[in-house]
């Protein structure tokens, strides 16, 4: 059993911490997402693997190498330009000579999906999509469905006109003759894999699955903090045995603590919190529902809520991110009411006593001086102080 996955992506959504990494491996509860699809993979008994990789992808291929400590060996090929999911896995064609599976290396799914779907096309050789039930289905590919088969595909339909809570789940069966319907299928400028699958519809069948487990896609920066929430109430709460909490300070259960953390006297790490290695929360400060990457420095009185907070970024001391509801402009497009403190980048300094509003994006090496009102976008580089 072989499998591609489609782990070349930027993510622009998740700016800035897909400026220094891929989107596939931003760590949500304290792995990379892509190791968490890897494990799903394992997990389905899947022999050998082939990363599509594209920007940043020493970071991936440093972290994974050729597979060693996996039940399978892992090989690279690279999408030199971002041209959509069809283009990238056109670049597997020269190594795959036979029936394979096909999935996104940016959403976290059960070994069981896996599975049924290589079973189905095992049973009829014929190209196999799955399908997921969601809230809000418009915002990916909407599947309809003829009993076992799919009807239709629609990429981000008007929310309106949807007829199907079912979308595409990102993991598919193909013979390698996928390869010729990819060229063939025209494109304005990048190559979709579901336009493939729309126009293979008019000539043969599509086998459905349908599936109703763990299905955890990140899209938008707050995506991670509910993934994070859900891994840890699906995985559990994981305590480093070399981190250092101090006998007045709280650590919930629902926390996951990476190894070198220091938790300093009065500070409490609520709910929904992950804290990567070597992250050190000073005396008094409080952290609930964030993801914070390795080498953080909060300062004493800090407070951080509904946050994702990049490498080697300080927070001072009495600063506050605020957390609660907002609506938030990504890409010329505005998310309404969503839960998201905000995002902070690599290699960030916030100074004392700084307000930092809800859906605030502050970019990679950043300063924000003291006593600021922090709130909207703020580019890369900047340095922001009190007029």
């Amino acid at each position: 059993m072989k499998a591609v996955v489609l782990a070349a992506g930027k993510g622009r959504r998740l700016w800035p911490l897909t400026e220094n990494r891929p989107k596939p491996m931003i760590p949500v509860a304290n792995r990379p997402i892509l190791e968490h699809v890897l494990d799903a993979l394992e997990a389905a008994g899947v022999d050998e693997v082939l990363l599509v990789v594209g920007a940043n992808r020493q970071r991936v291929q440093n972290y994974f190498g050729n597979g060693q400590g996996w039940a399978f060996d892992i090989s690279y090929v690279v999408q030199g330009r971002q041209l959509g999911t069809g283009h990238a896995l056109l670049q597997a064609e020269s190594v795959i000579g036979e029936s394979f599976l096909a999935l996104n290396g940016d959403r976290i799914i059960d070994a069981e999906l896996i599975e049924r779907v290589w079973e189905r096309h095992r049973e009829t050789t014929e190209p196999v999509v799955s399908a997921t039930r969601v809230p809000e289905p418009s915002r990916y590919g909407v599947v309809e469905f003829d009993g076992r088969e799919v009807k239709t595909i629609e990429e981000k339909p008007i929310p309106e006109l949807t007829t199907s809570e079912f979308i595409n789940a990102g993991v598919y069966a193909f013979a390698p003759d996928i390869f010729a319907a990819i060229r063939e299928t025209e494109s304005k400028g990048e190559q979709a894999l579901t336009d493939t699958l729309s126009e293979l519809l008019a000539e043969q069948r599509l086998q459905a699955v349908t599936y109703r487990g763990m299905w955890l896609d990140v899209s938008e920066p707050w995506d991670l903090l509910e993934v994070n929430n859900s891994l840890i109430a699906a995985e559990g709460p994981v305590d480093s045995e070399s981190a250092n909490v101090d006998p007045t300070a709280v650590v919930v259960e629902a926390a996951i603590v990476g190894d070198g953390v220091a938790v300093h006297p009065q500070a409490a790490v609520l709910r929904g919190v992950t804290l990567g290695d070597n992250v050190s929360i000073g005396p008094g400060a409080i952290v609930e529902n964030a993801v914070i990457l390795s080498d953080v420095t909060l300062k004493p009185g800090a407070v951080v809520t509904d946050c994702i907070v990049g490498a080697n970024t300080t927070i001072g001391p009495n600063t506050t991110v605020k957390g609660g509801t907002t609506d938030v402009v990504l890409n010329d497009r505005v998310y309404h009411e969503v839960t998201f403190g905000g995002l902070l980048g690599d290699n960030v300094e916030i100074g004392a006593n700084v307000a930092i509003q809800p859906g605030a994006v502050v970019g990679n090496n950043a300063t924000v001086g003291d006593s600021t009102y922090v709130s909207g976008r703020i580019d890369e580089g900047a340095d922001i102080r009190r007029g």
